[in-house]
């Protein structure tokens, strides 16, 4: 199966939050790909992934940025595919800076936003789009959350017969 979703981030310090999404993107089977793609010091790199994308077959694109966080709103401005932007907390400001700059898009070129450093929801959320028209996708995004849901039970058996995990 082709790539599905693309995970790019500004710089490879960024990756030490952008691996989650790769993570939760293997563990649904979900083909992907991990790159760089600076806004500010790979400007062309940037408009040619963005604008390639789709006729590359990607149907979504997770962008993580820290600071200015430009990448996710530029690689929206430059494809009509869902972009998920995650806010990097690279600065003094904790991601604060990045989140403010993802979420204030202007109208007419979204971008979906996760909270600051959480690129496993991002990951979950580009599946759970792709899986609007994938139903092998979709069961195991609910066996996913099965799992999630007997992770809590388990725990609450365990506090309940005094041992905790």
């Amino acid at each position: 199966m082709s790539t599905r979703v693309g995970i790019i981030m500004g710089s490879d310090s960024d990756l030490r939050v952008m691996t989650a999404a790769a993570d939760i993107l293997t563990e649904l089977d979900v083909p992907h790909e991990v790159d760089i793609v600076s806004a500010h010091r790979t400007p062309r790199r940037l408009f040619d992934y963005a604008s390639q994308a789709e006729s590359r077959g990607l149907q979504v694109i997770i962008a993580g940025a820290g600071g200015a966080a430009h990448l996710p709103g530029m690689v929206a401005s430059l494809t009509v595919l869902p972009v998920i932007g995650v806010p990097v907390n690279a600065t003094v400001l904790n991601g604060q800076d990045a989140l403010l700059s993802i979420a204030q898009m202007p109208a007419g070129i979204p971008v979906a936003t996760v909270a600051i450093d959480n690129a496993t929801n991002a990951g979950l959320l580009a599946a759970q789009i792709i899986a609007t028209s994938d139903t092998a996708l979709r069961e195991r995004l609910h066996g996913y959350r099965r799992s999630l849901e007997q992770k809590v039970l388990d725990k609450a058996a365990a506090l309940h017969s005094g041992k905790t995990t």
